[in-house]
């Protein structure tokens, strides 16, 4: 079978980020296919214990990749500090006689960003709004990776790894059916410790804050990558709590143009013309947000890759630059200004290598050093046998929603096909990950056993 109908057929988008779906990936022209072993945010450990105990399997899929692409070569990128699973990579290589080789990291957030490690693998930059394919890459993460050896021996995406950890009993790794209650989650690495407490579904420098209330009706994704249990007087909860208007007074008044959120950027490090401070200097002038979009430097947000190095690590007055990136990509998209490409080669800062933001320093300043330590070996698992009800999303990627090919009430067994992604559109089939009677409510398939 073609490997992008093999993919799509699967439903296999990207499992720690946006959600692009996979299969659209591999249309076009790759030289080399990266395989993101970072997981550059701290405390997420998903990757790693895949690399260590799933090595044979991943190593076997990145073979099919480049037999089936044509590829020149496939690189697996992961920290030097990595060990354990380099060493077990290493392994599975030699005993498979396999072609792909291991790209050795530095430490470093964001490592994993799609552009920084293509450029980080090929010394290739991606123009500014750019894709890898754009230079003939394509990259995805260890556990999308994982996702099509399973649909090569025939089992659809139905089924998520996650790290959960921070302030809960025994952090672990969980393997559970798509659309299990976050609250599941948490009971499998023995709940939080905290009777109030805030959860972070993915890093804590990218993921989306979530408050008690709401994790407790929220439901595991395809994208989702961990669930971080933090005291609601963390600084990650802090900073969620203030206003857009007060953000934006501060942004105007407070910034003191030292120009560390623009040196320290990841894109404009590579060369990108992103350039913060200048979007806060200009913010200063204006009474909304609308008034300056026709500024080419307010429209140079629209390169921000919302890693949060600005305002988290960069910022020494604690201002949102990401924020603002993102309100402003927002309102550009509204007034349809699309970021106008240019051609022509791109080239890093000369100072890159001295201006990478070192992962531990990045724990700390985001307040979850504590938890940063912790190794995660042990697995927990839901089976889609024991699971309660699910509620899978129909919109879990990038591009349109499913659209349900069952009946409401209807028995679905696990790994069938529920909801396929419509014709000529950008998207994903989804699968039910239990067996059970199916029911649509709004935007969900609700499967109960």
């Amino acid at each position: 079978m073609q490997l992008t109908k093999l993919i799509y057929q699967a439903g296999i988008i990207g499992c720690g980020g946006a959600g692009f779906p996979t299969h659209a990936k591999y249309n076009g022209t790759i030289e080399t296919i990266i395989i993101n072993g970072a997981e550059c945010e701290p405390l997420l450990q998903t990757d790693r214990y895949l690399m260590r105990n799933k090595a044979g399997e991943l190593i076997k899929a990145a073979d099919m990749l480049l037999r089936e692409t044509g590829a020149g070569g496939c690189v697996i990128a992961l920290k030097a500090s990595y060990t354990r699973e380099i060493a077990a990579l290493e392994e599975a290589i030699r005993s498979l006689g396999s072609d792909v080789r291991l790209h050795r990291l530095e430490s470093f957030f964001p490592a994993g960003d799609e552009q920084t490690i293509v450029y980080e693998v090929t010394g290739k930059v991606v123009p500014p709004a750019g894709i890898p394919l754009n230079v003939g890459c394509v990259v995805n993460n260890v556990a999308t990776l994982y996702g099509i050896y399973e649909a090569m021996e025939g089992r659809p995406f139905t089924q998520k790894y996650l790290t959960v950890t921070g302030e809960v009993k025994h952090p672990v790794i969980a393997k559970v059916p798509i659309g299990t209650p976050v609250g599941e989650c948490l009971k499998l690495a023995g709940g939080p410790l905290l009777s109030d407490y805030v959860v972070v579904n993915g890093g804590p420098m990218m993921g989306k804050l979530m408050s008690k209330e709401e994790a407790e009706s929220a439901c595991v994704t395809k994208t989702m990558s961990g669930l971080i249990v933090l005291s609601t007087d963390s600084s990650i909860a802090r900073r969620s709590e203030v206003t857009l208007k007060h953000m934006l007074n501060r942004a105007k008044s407070a910034c003191i143009q030292c120009s560390f959120c623009s040196q320290l950027c990841p894109r404009a490090l590579l060369g990108h013309p992103l350039e913060p401070h200048r979007i806060m200097r200009k913010l200063s002038s204006c009474r909304d947000l609308t008034e300056i979009l026709d500024d080419r430097d307010v429209q140079n947000a629209a390169l921000c890759c919302e890693c949060g190095i600005c305002e988290v690590y960069a910022c020494p007055m604690g201002l949102q630059p990401r924020k603002v990136n993102s309100l402003l990509k927002g309102e550009l998209a509204r007034a349809g200004i699309r970021y106008q490409r240019t051609e022509g080669e791109w080239e890093p800062d000369p100072n890159r290598n001295m201006r990478k933001a070192p992962t531990a320093r990045v724990a700390s300043r985001a307040g979850v050093a504590a938890f940063e330590e912790i190794q995660i070996d042990e697995l927990k698992e839901i089976t889609p046998e024991s699971s309660g009800t699910v509620r899978l999303a129909l919109r879990q990627s990038i591009g349109a929603p499913s659209q349900p090919v069952i009946k409401d009430g209807e028995r679905v067994e696990k790994g069938q096909l529920i909801a396929v992604c419509p014709e000529g559109s950008l998207g994903s089939a989804l699968h039910a990950s239990i067996s059970g009677v199916a029911a649509l409510e709004e935007q969900y398939l609700v499967i109960r056993p």
